[in-house]
């Protein structure tokens, strides 16, 4: 929705008992940028049965939200959904389940739409899925990262994944190629770390004895000359977590422009590969509904699996 001409008036059902208005919103105005959302909140024309309320309120069965008619100036707009990105985000559906779904995120496509980019994964899915009336992410995968990315249907679904995030349910496994020859003996990494401005508006993470816990599994999957293909679980769930702890073994990960090194980068042209190098490749979760294990497996893009094939023809 990029413009309206009448005021909406919503009835909230069971499936959104809990959600903030703000969410709520974001979800049913597809298309609206999230500071317009907020601006006419704080502005009062979002009412709920009758009254003014915060971003934050959470709603419950039966509340009417008022919805003001909205028109936007184009550079206000949400970028409208191409027909490739349409069919791209319609194929990449792994498996659907009654409250969630996971998608193999295409790499180079942000979660969220911001900073510059006028539509990311999620406002793009809510205008492609117009059967939904809710539907956020469960977790986030960085923009240059391919695989996994598990969605919620219902507010129900959501709360539940939420929880088995937290509760340490959920097992989350990447693939990625780095630089080196990553030893064996080496499992798990453990080094905090901290967000920080890098100078130019761009957020970056390091290592820092100041910064939050976080924690690596990696394993060894194969190995090459000059390089290792490494599962890496992440333990905690931190901002870069597996390409900060990598680096900081001393084993950047492959077409890494933030945290990798020179010689990472000449044997990443060497190797033809013109991405970041890592892949969320399986997925374990409880189902929401009935708790039972559902695992979930993205198959390495073909761009990957042609960086490995020409990393073994170099043995």
């Amino acid at each position: 929705m990029t413009e309206g001409r009448d005021v909406q008036w919503v009835e909230v059902g069971e499936g959104q008992s809990g959600q903030r208005v703000d969410n709520f919103l974001i979800t049913r105005l597809k298309g609206v940028p999230r500071t317009l959302v907020y601006r006419i909140v704080r502005k009062g024309e979002v009412r709920v049965n009758k009254k003014r309320v915060k971003a934050d309120y959470r709603l419950q069965p039966g509340d009417v939200v008022r919805i003001p008619p909205l028109r936007l100036a184009p550079r206000e707009a949400v970028k409208q959904v191409s027909e490739g990105l349409r069919n791209l985000l319609a194929g990449s559906v792994l498996v659907e389940g009654p409250g969630w779904l996971v998608l193999n995120k295409p790499a180079g496509l942000p979660v969220h739409g911001g900073s510059g980019v006028k539509i990311g994964l999620i406002e793009a899915l809510r205008q492609v899925r117009e059967d939904l009336d809710f539907l956020e992410l469960v977790h986030r995968l960085d923009r240059d990262t391919s695989g996994c990315l598990l969605l919620a249907k219902s507010r129900p679904a959501l709360l539940a994944l939420n929880e088995a995030l937290k509760g340490h349910k959920m097992d989350k496994r990447y693939l990625a190629l780095v630089a080196g020859r990553w030893p064996s003996r080496r499992e798990f990494v453990s080094a905090r770390l901290d967000r920080y401005d890098a100078g130019n508006g761009e957020r970056r993470v390091r290592v820092d004895a100041a910064g939050k816990v976080a924690r690596t599994r990696f394993a060894v999957r194969e190995t090459f000359p000059r390089a290792t293909l490494i599962e890496a679980e992440p333990v905690t769930g931190r901002t870069h977590q597996i390409r900060v702890h990598a680096a900081h073994a001393g084993f950047p990960l492959l077409g890494d422009d933030k945290y990798g090194s020179r010689d990472g980068e000449a044997l990443a042209r060497q190797l033809g590969l013109s991405r970041l190098f890592l892949h969320a490749e399986s997925l374990t979760f409880p189902e929401p509904s009935s708790g039972r294990p559902v695992q979930i497996r993205a198959p390495l893009p073909e761009e990957l699996e042609a960086v490995l094939s020409r990393a073994r023809e170099s043995r």
